[in-house]
Formats: structure tokens, C-alpha cells, sequence
């Protein structure tokens, strides 16, 4: 599947413009033993923090600005009706999710920055895609405290098997909060996907806690995916040290702030790096690599790949490919890996991936 046919420039505001390439930037790099070609496709994006693929051909990309953006048959088009966002330090119009009955429902689920008293909150809101426009877009979930922090508001969406969403929520900047069940900060929501809580979420029967609740103790986790058995994952940030691989279960404790392979910002540790009653992470990284977007992949494509576990480093400018058998990390490090931000495998197989630093997306293919 080619979704690019000509090299040419989109002007969609009097300042900005995006140029939709072809092979003729691509250059054939090495992933492991195989050689890869990783192809620009979209360039002159702003911040992009998240792409997903449309069924009937195309993708959707959103900037922390706000702009939600469609690119398909060689044109670029801003879509309307998206939310207002609060753009500050790590907020703004953050994830897009496509369900999986897209070419019925035509929704579109997006995570955001919600402007509110006090700041700003995770929101997860829910339009119909008809034309141009985000149609009836309303919200399904949204915090109940706002904050003038502008980091750690998480905001991955992945649709379970079953069909209700998964929302991670960062803690905000407020570690003790990610211990607080009465609240989103730091944790793993499930709700349905009209925006109700599922019968089977662990703390519907529990009184002074939020229902949509699925696990907590979480900092800031930016990048969420499942696994071939439906198993959902996650990677968060860790304080100058201990950003982490979770494997996420029902009602489950992952220890924030109780428990860091972290430090103190400005030295010092101030927290054990295991504690009874919480789960340890399935990997860490010391130091951090500033973790985000996180891919398992499933496809025909890379035959070799299946299974493994790809994650993007904001900090260290590479892809991470796990195997997790071993954990044992290989780095892809290329001139075009400058702060990934998400990483997805589209419907071919092939692989794509934002880089914030080029502002472009690239595709990955054999």
C-alpha cells in the first residue's frame, strides 16, 4: 500500500506548509542483519505526537498545536471540529485512535489537554469522521482536577480486545496522587466506549474510588500497546532514571512514587526500587531514554520482528526493539530517528514512525 503519490506542498495556514514525499528521500539503512528503507512521507509537521491509519487508505496525524491533519491520495487537509486544546510544555491534542469498526462507526477517539478551572486535565473525547469535519464531538472521559503543570498527562488510547478503551493518565506532576484511587492521576483507565464503566472494572464496588480505575501507581505513561494475546502494555517515564516497561493487570499497583528505579531530581534516591504489595516493572532503563509511542508487531512484513517490542526514545534519538524473552535492547539510530514520539505498523506491515525533531513521518519497509 503507497499512501504518497507525488511530491508536492500543502499550504494550510499562511505560515506553515507540508510537503508529502516519495522514495526520493529514502536511504536504505540497517535494522540488526537486514537491510531497511526508511522513506520520508509527510514533512514540515509541527510537534506531530501521534499517527493511526484509516481503513479506506490514509492516515491521521495530530500536532500538539491542536491540528488534527488527514493525508491521503497526495493531499494534506486540516479536519474541523476538533476540541479546544490547552497548549503548554507537554499538553495539547495528543493521541488518535481509529477503532477497528472505523469503516461503520466512523468515530475517531482522541486524547487532549481539557482547558479547565485550575489548568489543565487528560480528556478523551469521541467525533464521527464525515468529510473534512470531526462531527458531535464530545467527551467520554475528563479529569476532575485541572492543573497549571505542563507535564505527565500521558494520554494513550489502545482498544482492548473486547472492545472498551484503555486511557493512560499521568500523575501530573503530583507524585502522591498516583497512590490516590479516588483519582485518574497516574493510572490505567478502562471505560466503554460510550463513555459508562464496564461492569468488571476491579473498584466499581469500592467506595471513594474512581470507577474507571484499572491499575495505578503509574508516573507518566506515553506509550501503550497490546500484545498478541490482548495483553495490554505500557512504557513510562521514570525521575532521572527508571523509565519502565509495565505489564498491565487488573487492579494492579505499579508502586509510583512508593517504589523508583528513579532518583530525585538533583541527586539522591528517595524511594526503594521494590516494595511488597506492587509490581515490579518488566524492564527499566537507567539511565532514562524518555520513553514514547509503543508498537508490538504482528505483521507479515518483518517476519523476524513478529512478537517484539518497538518503542520510541525521545531522548536518545532511536527506536528500541525488544525481545520480551530477554529484553535484551537493539538500537535503530538514524539520521531520521530525532525524538520519536510514536511508532505503529500500518496495515501492509510496514512500519511508521513521527520524529518531532525532523517533523516529518517516515515509513519503514524491507
Amino acid at each position: 500500500m503507497s499512501l504518497i503519490f507525488a511530491r508536492v506542498f500543502a499550504p494550510l495556514f499562511a505560515s506553515a506548509a507540508l510537503m508529502l514525499s516519495t522514495s526520493l528521500a529514502a536511504a536504505d539503512r540497517m535494522a540488526g542483519d537486514a537491510a531497511v528503507e526508511v522513506t520520508e512521507e509527510v514533512t514540515g509537521l509541527d510537534e506531530p505526537w501521534a499517527i493511526d491509519f484509516l481503513p479506506e487508505g490514509g492516515v491521521l496525524i495530530s500536532e500538539i498545536d491542536g491540528r488534527l491533519l488527514r493525508v491521503k491520495d497526495g493531499k494534506v487537509t486540516v479536519i474541523d471540529g476538533t476540541p479546544e486544546v490547552w497548549e503548554s510544555g507537554q499538553g495539547g491534542l495528543l493521541d488518535i485512535m481509529i477503532p477497528r469498526d472505523f469503516a461503520e462507526s466512523g468515530e475517531v477517539f482522541l486524547s487532549y489537554s481539557k482547558p479547565m478551572r485550575g489548568g489543565a486535565g487528560t480528556a478523551l473525547g469521541v467525533g464521527r469522521l464525515e468529510g473534512d469535519q470531526l462531527v458531535g464531538f464530545r467527551d467520554l472521559f475528563v479529569m476532575a482536577e485541572g492543573s497549571r503543570r505542563g507535564q505527565h498527562f500521558g494520554s494513550r488510547i489502545v482498544e482492548a480486545t473486547d472492545g472498551t478503551l484503555f486511557l493512560t493518565v499521568g500523575e501530573r506532576g503530583d507524585r502522591e496522587a498516583a497512590q490516590d484511587k479516588a483519582r485518574a492521576n497516574g493510572s490505567v483507565l478502562r471505560i466503554n466506549r460510550d463513555g459508562t464503566i464496564p461492569a468488571d472494572n476491579p473498584f466499581v464496588n469500592e467506595a471513594d474510588t474512581l470507577q474507571a480505575l484499572w491499575s495505578f501507581g503509574h508516573r507518566n505513561p506515553q506509550g501503550a500497546a497490546l500484545d498478541g494475546e490482548g495483553q495490554l502494555w505500557v512504557n513510562e517515564h521514570g525521575p532521572q532514571g527508571g523509565d519502565e516497561i509495565n505489564l498491565v493487570s487488573k487492579g494492579v499497583n505499579y508502586g509510583w512514587p512508593l517504589t523508583s528505579y528513579g532518583e530525585n531530581y538533583g541527586g539522591g534516591r528517595f524511594a526503594p526500587q521494590t516494595l511488597d504489595g506492587t509490581a515490579p516493572p518488566a524492564h527499566q532503563w537507567t539511565p532514562s531514554i524518555a520513553p514514547s509511542g509503543y508498537m508490538i508487531y504482528e505483521g507479515d512484513l518483518f517476519p523476524w520482528l513478529r512478537g517484539k517490542h518497538l518503542i520510541g526514545s525521545l531522548k536518545f534519538d532511536y527506536i528500541s526493539v525488544m525481545d520480551p524473552a530477554t529484553w535484551q535492547e537493539e538500537q535503530w539510530s538514524w539520521p531520521e530517528t530525532g525524538r520519536v514520539r510514536d511508532i505503529v505498523e500500518a496495515p501492509d506491515g510496514s512500519i511508521w514512525f513521527l520524529s518531532v525533531l525532523e517533523g516529518a513521518a517516515y515509513r519503514i519497509a524491507p
